[in-house]
């Protein structure tokens, strides 16, 4: 059932005192509880207004509240200063790691026929439905996840029990989900809220976890007139209407169309949040819809030293690059290391332009050799933020004293921008 929905009208936003109140009505509704598990994102997802969320479930809930685990997936757990920075004054003795390759358990596997039906017949696996440890065996009587619905490349609409099965999950059921919405091809689900990868995780859901204590608390947030997060919805409940709901207002405020193809696009990564190409790559992600054959990315990525979050991930990014969907099915049947990691494959997908556009990554970490091995363009972060100074530029249209045309995007993972018939038809 849905316990709560706020929307912000028009142009405001939901403040934080209007949060704190919504929650106190929202935690009346759900009853009382005993041991609380919260599930929120990590630093990649620090505009998603999740970690302010979570330190006031923390003040309201008190001691009920034993731990807290973030939804790393694949990424980094989180430092002492990224835990302060995002969740204020949650102790941070409350904080666990989630462990994606140790600390799973796999509660069922949803069978072939499923995921071939749902691959359009291109893959023929079975896929694993795998949760953290803690939230099976932690003696919790409620956990809240917290995260945001926004549109995402693997599985259509981020948010909802993706953190459960992917942020709170293991290596098999990353990979193998990663794969499916790859293979599926991204533009065709991204900013719809019923996908195939979605199926899957509904799938797993209806058949083995329905009896856990899961309430989710779900974010919807826009960018300000300076590029800061702006709370524009916030919704409670542990159903599916609750994420439709959400997912609907993301389309709303996340979803930009243009109604001709861009030439260039320069994208800006908040060196504090966007650290690899893993998590940076959202700039092509979100963009390529947008962006006109023979047209350019360009990545403004100061924060950018390495390419996976995961060592092991990271080496096979740099010994394989990005390439096209076929050259990459085509390595996946010949390389077992892909075929044994295919998160990192659908990854290597993700990061392609297709041969459409041109990709120039400008990072503070990483030399003209490495960038230009993994198949994009280098660019110097010094002689780029000079030109395309983020302070100076606007988000959409800007024209440089020299008469560039460009369009801006101070920050791409809050959003999706596409030309209209091209996302119409999904290429």
């Amino acid at each position: 059932m849905t316990y709560l929905e706020r929307i912000a009208d028009g142009d405001s936003s939901i403040s934080d005192g209007d949060v704190g109140r919504a929650l106190q009505e929202a935690f009346r509704a759900i009853g009382e509880r005993r041991k609380v598990l919260i599930i929120p994102p990590d630093i990649t997802r620090h505009h998603s207004c999740a970690g302010r969320i979570t330190e006031l479930a923390w003040e309201l809930l008190g001691d009920k509240v034993a731990d807290i685990m973030p939804a790393l997936g694949t990424h980094n757990p989180m430092t002492g200063a990224e835990l302060a920075h995002m969740f204020g004054r949650v102790p941070q003795s409350l904080f666990r790691v989630h462990r994606w390759k140790d600390d799973v358990e796999t509660i069922g596997r949803v069978p072939p026929s499923v995921v071939r039906e749902l691959s359009e017949g291109k893959l023929d696996y079975d896929w694993p439905a795998q949760l953290n440890r803690l939230i099976l065996r932690g003696g919790h009587d409620l956990v809240l996840c917290v995260g945001q619905v926004v549109p995402h490349e693997v599985v259509g609409m981020a948010g909802q029990n993706k953190m459960l099965f992917v942020g709170s999950g293991g290596a098999e059921a990353i990979h193998k989900s990663h794969y499916l919405g790859a293979v599926y091809g991204m533009e065709r689900m991204m900013g719809r809220a019923d996908t195939p990868v979605r199926a899957l995780f509904n799938y797993a859901w209806d058949h083995f976890a329905s009896s856990l204590p899961v309430v989710y608390i779900l974010t919807v947030v826009g960018a300000g007139p300076r590029g800061e997060s702006q709370l524009k919805g916030l919704f409670v409940g542990d159903d599916r209407e609750t994420f439709a709901r959400a997912a609907e207002l993301s389309i709303k405020v996340n979803f930009t169309v243009v109604e001709k193809p861009i030439r260039k696009i320069v994208a800006y990564l908040d060196p504090e949040t966007f650290k690899s190409t893993w998590i940076g790559n959202k700039a092509i992600y979100r963009t390529r819809m947008a962006i006109a054959d023979g047209g350019e990315l360009l990545i403004l990525a100061p924060g950018v030293k390495q390419f996976g979050e995961d060592p092991g991930i990271d080496s096979l990014i740099r010994a394989y690059g990005y390439f096209t969907t076929p050259e990459i099915l085509a390595l996946v049947e010949r390389e077992e290391k892909l075929r044994s990691n295919l998160s990192a494959a659908a990854h290597l997908i993700h990061g392609s332009s297709e041969g459409r556009f041109t990709i120039t990554y400008c990072p503070g970490g990483l030399s003209r050799a490495e960038v230009e091995k993994a198949n994009f363009r280098f660019g110097d972060i010094g002689a780029a933020l000079e030109r395309y100074d983020p302070k100076r530029l606007r988000d959409g249209w800007n024209t440089l004293a020299d008469g560039e045309e460009l369009f801006y995007i101070s920050n791409p993972a809050m959003g999706l921008w596409a030309e209209r018939t091209r996302f119409e038809r999904g290429i």
